[in-house]
């Protein structure tokens, strides 16, 4: 029992304590064994039992020399990756405090304690409020298991009033839904599927489910032939289903980065003074691409269409009005 004891501490040891930049050596893997776990070893225990690790698959490199030091080269994940995915969680609004701390906990724990030092992230996201609804991870197991067999779920959906207090709607009787597909979005989730309350295609914030969904019996409302996930999710969580043509913007030269941010690398541009260029991107004509021009403080003018310039310009007149 302590050989089979012994095989499985050595590799927490050796994972937990060992990289490249700090192998350990027979010695020290001895008087870890009998510091921590009271169970005796001999150098060449230790030498076999790394034998057999290594024939298990585990990718233990040895240095060799009169005291042999042995540490994990190969890890589930490298240390730049690990470091993105820690970025991810902390970044996402999507995640709770609560479970960020624990899902960082967990992530850290597959670097060696002396590569851990290195995973301290310096990130400081903007504009991240992090959620309350610890069960937002347990509704999104639950509809994906309603979506693959092909169950309807009902669950209780709250908004806020006025005074920023959670309100149940539909007068707190469950919403009965066929959810047909998860979308992520502005970093939330979304459920979209056939709602029987609103007798048509619908979409539902998933961290505004309160305590649970549940997944019932009844088999979902088949999609309708036409139905297409991709140009529901282009038409409701891009630019509110506006209409779409191509529209023509004066930029200054400085914001170059940003048409690329926003349209690709593809983007056709042209100059059309010292100062500026042209840019000619296809939108929808909605407030959201509006408030994106007003937010460079007029190094962006829409050319053309007139109709995006009379559309533009009304809706400024209206926010005017409304400060007035």
């Amino acid at each position: 029992m302590e050989t089979k004891a012994r095989l499985l501490y050595l590799l927490r040891i050796l994972e937990q304590y060992s990289d490249e930049d700090h192998p350990l050596s027979t010695t020290e893997l001895i008087k870890i064994l009998l510091d921590q776990y009271g169970i005796s070893s001999h150098r060449t225990t230790i030498k076999a039992d790394i034998e057999v690790l290594q024939a298990y698959g585990v990718d233990i490199d040895v240095i060799n020399s009169t005291q042999n030091k042995y540490y994990i080269a190969g890890r589930t994940f490298e240390l730049p990756e690990l470091k993105l995915l820690i970025d991810a969680v902390e970044s996402s609004k999507f995640i709770t405090e609560k479970k960020s701390e624990a899902l960082v906990a967990k992530l850290t724990s597959f670097a060696s304690k002396h590569q851990a030092e290195q995973l301290k992230r310096n990130l400081c996201p903007t504009d991240r409020i992090k959620p309350d609804n610890e069960m937002i991870y347990y509704i999104v197991d639950t509809i994906n298991e309603a979506i693959n067999n092909g169950k309807k779920i009902s669950f209780l959906y709250f908004e806020y009033n006025v005074k920023k207090e959670k309100k149940l709607k539909n007068a707190g009787n469950p919403y009965v839904f066929s959810p047909y597909a998860l979308i992520w979005s502005g970093d939330f989730y979304y459920v979209v599927g056939y709602s029987e309350k609103h007798n048509g295609i619908g979409g539902f914030r998933v961290d505004r489910i309160t305590k649970s969904a549940t997944i019932l019996e009844d088999d979902i409302i088949p999609k309708p032939a036409d139905f297409n996930i991709a140009d529901y999710a282009k038409s409701v969580f891009q630019m509110y289903g506006c209409e779409e043509c191509e529209v023509t913007l004066r930029c200054d030269n400085s914001i170059m980065k940003y048409i690329i941010e926003r349209f690709g690398e593809d983007v056709i541009t042209a100059a059309y003074d010292m100062t500026s260029f042209r840019a000619f991107v296809n939108v929808e004509l909605s407030p959201t691409f509006y408030g994106w021009v007003f937010g460079f403080g007029g190094k962006v003018q829409i050319l053309s269409p007139a109709k995006a310039k009379d559309q533009y310009a009304e809706m400024l007149k209206s926010a005017i009005e409304t400060q007035a």
